[in-house]
């Protein structure tokens, strides 16, 4: 099997990557049927009623993510995914019924979408961390990048599906398909051989457990690079759902099924980014910086189009550069987290990337409603740019980072830190921290520093 598919070698990951390709499908119908339905048939095409919807359903993540993780660290993560899929399929088939009896109004959708919101910020530290428990360590990046491809390659079908469903049958029956997709994932994790897994250690109880992991992602610098990129971004930026509806209704004057169809164009682009991760070893800080620099450029591009079929062509190196910064983020600080901490770290990763999204989505609505739908697209742009300057800078400034660029001879770009002379062994990852706080901040880009060095040497 090739080096991008070899976590699909394993029996258990392939029963996860089915059934989780199967919901993911239904997830990015559901997202797309209910914005449609707040935007053309609850509200006056309210770009803020959409905005507040999608702020409802993440907002739960603020306040529930880092107690998740503290979940995902102490307890039996196949059992507590079985409980959260089954939550949100019953909240599926709920919102279902209620918009196919016809009683649907703004503020019901609001409730289904605030209690999904709760569910979802519990599976999301637990589903991040489970897939460890599937591969051996040395493809836990192959795995991620893969977990990445299933979830756009149904983000390619589900968007244009919903479209074309929502036109045929309308966004009731959208919303029971989705529900009943639950199974697959259930279905995968109850027939999953237990003896095939591959546990990770359960922090034990004790006083304190959630300012430990603060204080651990404190004390790592390249990690609160990471986060305070993919936070930004995810602000400003990543709201292709509320953007595109903007876009496709108010712009350019489309149906549902133009709309459904952009989010499955932008998902070609966020496919090969996904494929190409699952090849990637090692992701790295510069990594996340640099793909948040070319979102900002790609986006301003995607905003400036003029016709439908310019932007939605647009929508593809978009759906690219985030989905490696994305995946670049989630990789880089998942292999460099001790085991015992990585329930909780990755609860604040996703509390950032995803709680981002209730401060942001109003803001981002209320800009398409006051200056029109291309400046909701723009304002994400002009922040991933001066959010990735702004990293580059400090990183550059406090890592002791040296570029040198040559036109003539290869590679053509090389990074060194002079500060490290003793990189480890190519092909050799530089050791994870084993205790919350025993690695303090500067031993952050040391690590890196390590990395990378072993990476130019190879290079030259």
């Amino acid at each position: 099997m090739s080096a991008t598919f070899s976590s699909l070698s394993f029996r258990n990951y392939r029963l996860w990557f089915v059934g989780a390709l199967v919901a993911n499908v239904g997830t990015w119908m559901q997202r797309v049927a209910q914005d449609w339905l707040v935007l053309t048939e609850l509200s006056d095409e309210s770009g803020v009623a959409v905005g507040i919807t999608t702020a409802l359903q993440f907002a739960p993540t603020l306040f529930l993510s880092a107690w998740a993780g503290l979940l995902a660290d102490r307890f039996d993560r196949r059992k507590l995914l079985i409980a959260t899929q089954v939550g949100q399929g019953v909240l599926a088939a709920g919102l279902g019924l209620l918009v196919l009896s016809g009683h649907a109004q703004l503020w019901h959708v609001y409730g289904f979408a605030g209690l999904l919101g709760v569910v979802t910020a519990i599976d999301g530290p637990v589903r991040q961390t489970f897939v460890a428990e599937l591969v051996p360590a040395a493809r836990l990046s192959n795995a991620v990048g893969l977990n990445s491809a299933s979830f756009n390659a149904a983000r390619l079908i589900g968007p244009g599906v919903a479209g074309l469903l929502i036109a045929a049958v309308g966004s009731g029956w959208v919303f029971l398909i989705n529900a009943a997709t639950f199974a697959a994932t259930i279905v995968s994790l109850v027939v999953m051989r237990r003896s095939d897994l591959y546990p990770m250690p359960h922090a034990s109880r004790a006083k304190g457990q959630i300012r430990e992991g603060i204080a651990y992602v404190r004390n790592r610098s390249d990690i609160v690079v990471i986060m305070v990129v993919v936070g930004v971004v995810s602000t400003f930026g990543l709201n292709f759902q509320l953007t595109s509806a903007l876009m496709a209704r108010t712009e350019f004057g489309r149906g549902a099924q133009e709309y459904g169809i952009l989010g499955s164009i932008l998902a070609i682009g966020s496919l090969a980014g996904a494929l190409l991760a699952a090849r990637r070893e090692r992701p790295r800080v510069r990594l996340v910086i640099g793909s948040a620099f070319a979102f900002g450029i790609t986006t301003g591009v995607m905003a400036l189009m003029p016709t439908y079929a310019t932007f939605a062509v647009a929508c593809i190196p978009v759906g690219f550069a985030s989905l490696t910064m994305m995946t670049a983020a989630n990789t880089s600080i998942q292999m460099t987290t001790d085991p015992k901490m990585r329930g909780r770290v990755m609860s604040l990763y996703m509390m950032v990337f995803l709680g981002a999204t209730p401060v942001g989505s109003p803001i981002v609505g209320w800009i398409g409603e006051t200056f029109g739908a291309r400046w909701s697209i723009g304002v994400g742009s002009i922040s991933a740019l001066l959010v990735s300057v702004g990293a580059a800078w400090w990183v550059r400034r406090h890592w002791d980072v040296r570029v040198r660029y040559s036109v003539t001879s290869r590679p053509h770009v090389e990074v060194t830190y002079p500060g490290d002379r003793t990189p480890p062994p190519d092909g050799d990852p530089a050791p994870a921290p084993t205790a919350a706080g025993e690695r303090r901040a500067t031993d952050a880009p040391a690590r890196v520093r390590a990395q990378d060095a072993a990476d130019a040497q190879h290079a030259a």
